[in-house]
């Protein structure tokens, strides 16, 4: 069958399950919500995503799944091959581990809803630059002595991974904060190899059907 994406362009969770669901080689469609016209708060999208985020992906028979990196577990437990996941369980705590410096470190803290928070506290652009890099850098830090020492090509070991899923999404990011990530050479180098799978082309935001050219 073929899934349903609700995905935003620009946004780093729908890219993460766009590399996830292109790497298994699984067709689906997006449905794009548009954040800055706050289309995931109407009604229609609220329904199928209470907290009114994206992505939400549609597996059939009226079930949702929500929040990135529950989606690319499912993928992982409904379509086993190719793995995202090595089947060490130590190896696959590491992987984990990387997912969720940027998913749940990284990212929450620079989101749009916190971006637009601090923006309401008082914080001008450079403010909130400076706080964009601030937790980009400790985490990056923390990933950069994680690929050293697990990676082999990609973030973990010799093929992509549910941390590559992460990461790439991620540097994008930072370099939309003109952050230069040569900072961290073994970072960059899992980031630039992942970056010439046709996976991870189709999946970049400027590929998206909602993109907007600038």
């Amino acid at each position: 069958m073929t899934y349903r994406l609700h995905s935003y362009w620009r946004s780093s969770a729908p890219f993460r399950v766009r590399i996830g669901l292109n790497l298994k080689g699984l067709a689906y469609e997006i449905a794009p919500v548009n954040l800055l016209e706050g289309e995931q708060g109407l009604d229609a999208y609220a329904a199928l995503n209470p907290q009114k985020l994206v992505p939400t992906l549609e597996i059939g028979n009226g079930i949702q799944l929500t929040q990135s990196l529950a989606i690319l577990e499912w993928l992982e437990e409904a379509h086993p091959q190719p793995a995202l996941l090595p089947r060490d369980p130590t190896a696959r705590a590491v992987v984990r581990t990387m997912a969720q410096v940027v998913a749940c470190e990284i990212h929450p803290v620079n989101n749009m809803r916190v971006m637009k928070a601090i923006t309401a506290l008082g914080a001008d652009q450079a403010a909130r630059d400076a706080w964009t890099r601030r937790w980009i850098s400790d985490g990056f830090d923390a990933l950069e002595g994680m690929i050293a020492r697990h990676g082999g090509g990609f973030a973990f070991g010799s093929t992509p991974t549910l941390a590559d899923c992460c990461l790439v999404p991620q540097v994008y990011n930072a370099r939309r904060a003109n952050m230069d990530v040569s900072a961290w050479p073994h970072l960059k180098a899992a980031y630039d190899r992942a970056e010439t799978l046709d996976a991870v082309v189709a999946a970049r935001p400027d590929n998206q059907p909602d993109a907007v050219k600038t």
